[in-house]
C-alpha cells in the first residue's frame, strides 16, 4: 500500500447473513440507517451500536437504497415492490406506490423533493415529501438507470448501468446523456466530489471515473480489474472512498487519481453501500450481515 494511506477498520454484526445489508446513509439523528434488502426492513445504528430494526413486520417491497430527506426522515427505494418508502426517526414507515419500473437509486434534490431511478423502464422519478410523483422518460432503451446524486450544478446526475453512460437531469426535467469512453463500464455508484466534478464506480471494467459538469470524462483503472467497485462517496479527507464488492476491499482515490486499497477483515463480505457517518468515519454495508467502520488515519 502506498505510504500515506492508512485506515482502521472495525466490523459490527447487525443481522444474520441472510438479511442482506445493502444501502446506508447518515440520518438527521446522529445514527446510521441501512437497508436489509432480503429481509425487507430498515436498520438504525448509532456509531458503535447496537442496531435496531424497523418496522416490526417486514416490508415486502424490499428496501434497497436509502438517503436522508429534506423533511427529517429517511427515504428508501423498494425495488421488488415498486415503492418509495419513508421512515421517520421513530421507525414509522409510510410507502408510496410508484409506476412499475424497479426503483433503485434515490437522492434528495435541490428542489426539496426526492429523485429516484427506475431501472426497468428508463425513467427518472421525482417524489415530493407529500407523495406526489412525476416521471421523466430518458432518451434511452434498456440502459438501466442505477444510482443518482445531487450535483454541484443544481442538477441530478445518474448512472446508466447498461447504457454505458452518465446522465444529468435538471429539476425542470431537461436531460443530457454523456457516453463513457470504455465499453462495458457498467457504472453504478455516483457522488459529488470535493473538486466540483462527479465521480462514479464502473463495476464492469474495474475503474473509477470522473465526469465534469460539462461532460468531460477521465478514467482511473484499479489495480485489480476484477475489484467490481460498487458505491462511492466523498470522505472527510477530500478524497473519494468506494467499495470493491469483488475483492472485499475499501478503496480511496484522490482527485489527482492516486489509488489506495484497504482489505476488509473478512474475505467475501460483499461490501455494497458506503456513507460518511456522523462520527467522521466511513461506514460500509456488508451484505453478509454487518456494518464496517473505516476510520482514515
Amino acid at each position: 500500500m502506498p505510504q500515506g494511506s492508512h485506515a482502521t477498520i472495525r466490523e459490527f454484526t447487525v443481522t444474520g447473513p441472510e438479511a442482506g445489508p445493502y444501502g446506508i446513509t447518515a440520518g438527521p439523528d446522529g445514527a446510521l440507517w441501512f437497508t436489509l434488502v432480503h429481509e425487507g426492513r430498515v436498520g438504525r445504528m448509532p456509531p458503535g451500536g447496537p442496531a435496531d430494526l424497523h418496522p416490526a413486520e417486514p416490508v415486502e417491497a424490499g428496501p434497497m437504497n436509502i438517503t436522508a430527506g429534506p423533511d427529517g426522515a429517511l427515504w428508501f427505494t423498494g425495488f421488488r415492490g415498486d415503492r418509495v418508502g419513508r421512515i421517520d426517526t421513530a421507525g414509522r414507515v409510510t410507502q408510496f406506490e410508484v409506476p412499475a419500473g424497479g426503483p433503485c437509486g434515490i437522492a434528495a434534490g435541490p428542489d426539496g423533493a426526492l429523485w429516484f431511478t427506475l431501472m426497468r423502464t428508463d425513467r427518472v422519478g421525482r417524489i415530493t415529501t407529500a407523495g406526489e410523483i412525476t416521471e421523466f422518460p430518458l432518451p434511452t432503451s434498456g440502459a438501466m438507470p442505477s444510482m443518482i446524486t445531487a450535483g454541484p450544478d443544481g442538477a441530478l446526475w445518474f448512472t446508466l448501468n447498461q447504457g454505458n453512460a452518465v446522465g444529468r437531469i435538471t429539476p425542470g426535467g431537461d436531460i443530457a446523456v454523456h457516453a463513457l469512453p470504455t465499453e462495458g463500464a457498467a457504472p453504478v455508484g455516483i457522488t459529488a466530489g470535493p473538486d466540483g466534478a462527479l465521480w462514479f464506480a464502473a463495476i464492469g471494467t474495474g475503474h473509477i471515473g470522473r465526469i465534469t459538469t460539462d461532460g468531460k470524462v477521465t478514467e482511473f483503472p484499479l489495480p485489480n480489474p476484477a475489484a467490481r467497485p460498487h458505491a462511492i462517496v466523498t470522505g472527510p479527507d477530500e478524497a473519494l472512498w468506494f467499495t470493491e464488492w469483488g475483492t472485499a476491499h475499501i478503496g480511496r482515490i484522490t482527485p489527482e487519481g492516486r489509488i489506495d486499497e484497504h482489505p476488509l477483515p473478512r474475505p467475501g463480505c460483499e461490501p455494497h453501500g458506503i456513507a460518511l457517518g456522523p462520527d467522521g468515519a466511513l461506514w460500509v454495508a456488508l451484505e453478509t450481515g454487518a456494518l464496517a467502520q473505516v476510520v482514515p488515519g
